[in-house]
């Protein structure tokens, strides 16, 4: 994505926490933040391993960057309020949250998910931005400001065959995202949800098009997308707009970066 209409070193001065941030669009949000001149910042993810390549790939981009890692569970109440936590006392604040915790997911119709798998799926995709954003959500009030992205996907508005387990969890991200950007604006805060389709260069890509189902649906999907496949690149393009002062009246609204597979 171009990067057009970007003041340099706009986020110099903001401190940003990307929650997901060790790999796929996490990891590029975080890189892109660092080159857009965000010199506080910090990763969070679950594998300390990832963490430290991390924080490695983003100063090779931005070597002047201070970047950090917490290692978090964000499925836990207890991980996320530690990981707020952490970041607030490293960084002396919270400017900037950006949730891309969704994790990698292979379409299976609903009848073929064991019922006890359900719970599971609703878990591992929608809990950790609901979880992190209100952990982080006191010290944005606190300060009397603050914006927030958390990543969806497509699945919330556009009803896909074997996205019916995903569907509800995007969903739930959505819904919780849009109402507390209405709770949250007295506070000076603002809330925005970014939800794509297929993104390549990604394990959720790689996973999708490996099992024959997927496969089929992802295939008809693509050829719909005539601006391009998604890159992780776009959603931190798109991340860094709603964050930035350029996007100081839009809250509540949810973008799809899909390249035109839908206009949903």
């Amino acid at each position: 994505m171009a990067q057009q209409g970007r003041t340099a070193g706009e986020f110099s001065g903001q401190r940003v926490v990307v929650a997901g941030g060790t790999s796929g669009v996490g990891l590029a949000t975080g890189i892109a933040y660092a080159l857009a001149g965000c010199t506080d910042l910090v990763l969070v993810g679950r594998d300390e391993m990832r963490g430290k390549r991390a924080v490695e790939a983003v100063l090779d981009r931005a070597p002047g960057a201070r970047v950090e890692f917490v290692a978090a569970d964000l499925n836990t109440a207890e991980g996320a309020l530690d990981a707020a936590a952490t970041a607030r006392r490293l960084l002396g604040g919270i400017d900037v949250l950006v949730c891309s915790t969704v994790a990698p997911y292979q379409p299976t119709l609903l009848h073929d998910i064991a019922i006890e798998q359900l719970r599971d799926v609703l878990v591992e995709q929608a809990l950790g931005p609901l979880l992190m954003t209100r952990a982080v959500l006191p010290y944005m009030r606190e300060a009397g400001a603050g914006a927030i992205v958390n990543i969806a996907s497509d699945a919330a508005k556009v009803p896909t065959p074997g996205e019916t387990g995903i569907g509800a969890a995007m969903a739930a991200i959505v819904t919780f995202s849009q109402t507390l950007a209405v709770e949250a604006k007295r506070d000076g805060i603002r809330v925005n949800v970014l939800t794509p389709s297929l993104i390549v260069n990604t394990a959720s890509y790689d996973r999708a098009m490996a099992q024959e189902f997927s496969r089929r649906i992802f295939d008809k999907i693509t050829r719909q997308a005539a601006l391009g496949l998604t890159e992780p690149e776009d959603l931190a393009e798109a991340a860094l707009f709603l964050t930035s002062p350029r996007s100081r009246r839009i809250t509540g609204q949810v973008v799809s970066v899909n390249g035109g597979i839908s206009v949903a």
